[in-house]
């Protein structure tokens, strides 16, 4: 019995961790260790996969177009991936994906019909072909990439495309049915990432990975200098690109692409050195490099600590985020390094662009704060960040709030991390008779203990209409604490300008806490608190005057209506 409780436990603690995330232009998708996808954000053109184009501000399970039948047990996603407008996931080596506005994923039948191309020196037509299995996706903008189990690469959507197989003349066009690139036969693609119209893929120097011989290879929209080859001349074919090639100190392990910026995460060979290269589009700042120049060539982002190891990567349109096994988090780019773009509310010293890398905190409750605790990915919408840590028991997310993409219930910006709700309700409450060995509930043994279950699901029910209540009031009051404090401060609140003593039990000492604000205020603080204090005051005088004048008259009008009624 104490076996199964803990068989048990694993079970359930496995399905509440995140083991992937992805972000698109305004959603989110997160696949969760017992094999299930949940996505919440904005719902047009089916990109959530729930069966509606709405919009969700929490996690929502994904809807796969074989949900009813019997053999749905089966499915175990183990890989997921967004696009601006698109999502992907990855079922045991077969894609299930949102095309043409469907409303839930369904299988592309074409992969189905393909074979992987023969390995390098198989050129028997005899020899039987290898079943082609996927074994990564990944996604952007209006563009799809898998690679498969020999290495090789495959691309649809808008994609870079030689006009013919004789010339270079560079187009982008629109691919149906998947492709591979030949470019690269003979060797084994083993990392991939896409912008807005650019690729670049992280390719073995041989025939086989070796884990630290992996060259960069960039193709596509170059008009911003985003391959990174020194000029602004766009590319039909992978070129390498030359910071990172063979013959290179720097080993790649990372990249990732903003719409028109790519990022390189790299170790100095035969050490432990994380540097972070950046190059592309500037203007916003989202390079890192202290100034908004494009960059042609790789640069590095030297305002990063030296002593780190970085273990994820991620580009919004216009920002970039990476974080360290440590835990630390960095965000640069457009406003702050959220990625909210012009219409941020930001004011004073806090607005304008991040130039060069913002350490941001996780200024959590105890025992958080202020690095992540057991950080496992970051991830950037368009604009907004996600960040799995915690081991993958939690989310943290911030930016752009619109349509729910933050996942905890509201659709306003937010300006620092916030926790994501997750587990997902309908998950945190399942039935608690379900089989230690599968997902499915047992068949209740009598009719007593039906009543029971039923009795529970009411209360469990009843418990979650209360949350949800209460995530409401929460909801407003924060709004309402929000605008209060942006009144009186000039900038948004952030959890880090709440008292500490806010954060345990006991009596708040509201006259003591003043006392303690105002002593570490700065001279600028202080001057402004003076004018609004003075402002308000002066209202309210303003606001008593009128009010006893309205008496006065009153009273003079009720005198006269008397003597009046006397004569």
């Amino acid at each position: 019995m104490e076996e199964e409780l803990r068989a048990e436990l694993r079970r359930r603690n496995q399905r509440l961790k995140v083991v992937a995330v992805a972000a698109g232009e305004a959603h989110t998708l997160a696949l969760a260790g017992d094999g299930k996808v949940y996505s919440w954000g904005r719902g047009t053109f089916g990109r959530l996969g729930i069966g509606s184009d709405s919009d969700e501000s929490f996690p929502v399970p994904v809807k796969f177009d074989n949900d009813d039948d019997d053999d749905n047990k089966a499915i175990n996603v183990v890989g997921v991936a967004a696009g601006a407008y698109h999502s992907l996931a990855l079922v045991d080596g077969q894609l299930g994906f949102d095309g043409e506005n469907v409303l839930v994923p369904h299988q592309m039948d074409k992969f189905a019909e393909l074979d992987s191309p023969r390995p390098l020196g198989d050129d028997s037509e005899t020899k039987s072909k290898t079943p082609l299995k996927i074994s990564s996706v990944k996604a952007g903008g209006m563009m799809s990439l898998a690679i498969d189990n020999l290495g090789a690469l495959w691309m649809w959507g808008n994609c870079p495309q030689p006009i013919s197989s004789s010339d270079d003349i560079f187009s982008i066009s629109s691919i149906s049915t998947p492709v591979p690139v030949w470019d690269f036969y003979g060797h084994m693609v083993v990392k991939v990432a896409c912008g807005n119209e650019h690729v670049v893929a992280l390719v073995s120097a041989g025939e086989t990975y070796k884990g630290n011989d992996l060259v960069c290879f960039t193709w596509g929209t170059n008009n911003h200098g985003q391959l990174g080859l020194g000029d602004t001349e766009s590319r039909s074919h992978p070129q390498v690109v030359s910071t990172f090639s063979d013959w290179s100190m720097w080993s790649a392990y990372e990249v990732a692409c903003g719409a028109f910026h790519t990022v390189v995460l790299t170790l100095k060979k035969d050490t432990s050195e994380s540097v972070c290269w950046t190059f592309g589009l500037g203007e916003n700042g989202q390079l890192g490099h202290g100034t908004t120049q494009n960059a042609l060539v790789p640069g590095p982002v030297e305002e990063l600590p030296k002593i780190i190891f970085l273990i994820s990567v991620d580009c919004g349109l216009f920002h970039t985020s990476v974080v360290s096994s440590g835990g630390e988090v960095w965000s640069w780019g457009m406003e702050r390094g959220l990625g909210l773009c012009p219409d941020a509310s930001f004011t004073g010293a806090d607005q304008g662009d991040a130039l060069s890398p913002l350490l941001i905190p996780c200024n959590g409750p105890y025992p958080y704060g202020p690095k992540f605790p057991g950080p496992v990915q970051i991830a950037c919408g368009a604009a907004h960040t996600v960040l799995v840590a915690d081991d993958g028991y939690k989310l943290w997310s911030w930016g752009r709030g619109r349509s729910g993409v933050l996942g905890h219930g509201k659709a306003e910006d937010s300006y620092s991390p916030t926790l994501v709700l997750w587990p997902p309700l309908s998950e945190d409450f399942k039935d608690m008779h379900s089989d230690p060995t599968g997902n499915e509930p047992k068949k209740p043994e009598s009719q007593s203990s039906k009543g029971e279950v039923t009795e529970v699901e009411k209360k469990l029910s009843s418990a979650m209409d209360e949350m949800k209540l209460l995530q409401s009031k929460l909801s407003t009051m924060e709004r309402y604490a929000g605008i209060l404090h942006g009144a009186i401060f000039g900038r948004p609140l952030d959890e880090q300008d709440m008292p500490s003593l806010l954060h345990g039990p006991g009596n708040f000492d509201i006259a003591k806490e003043w006392e303690n604000m105002l002593e570490s205020a700065d001279r600028g603080k202080l001057t402004r608190l003076e004018m609004f204090y003075r402002n308000m005051l002066a209202g309210v005088k303003d606001k008593l005057l009128k009010r006893r004048v309205q008496e006065l008259v009153q009273e003079c009008l009720q005198s006269s209506s008397a003597t009046r009624h006397d004569k």
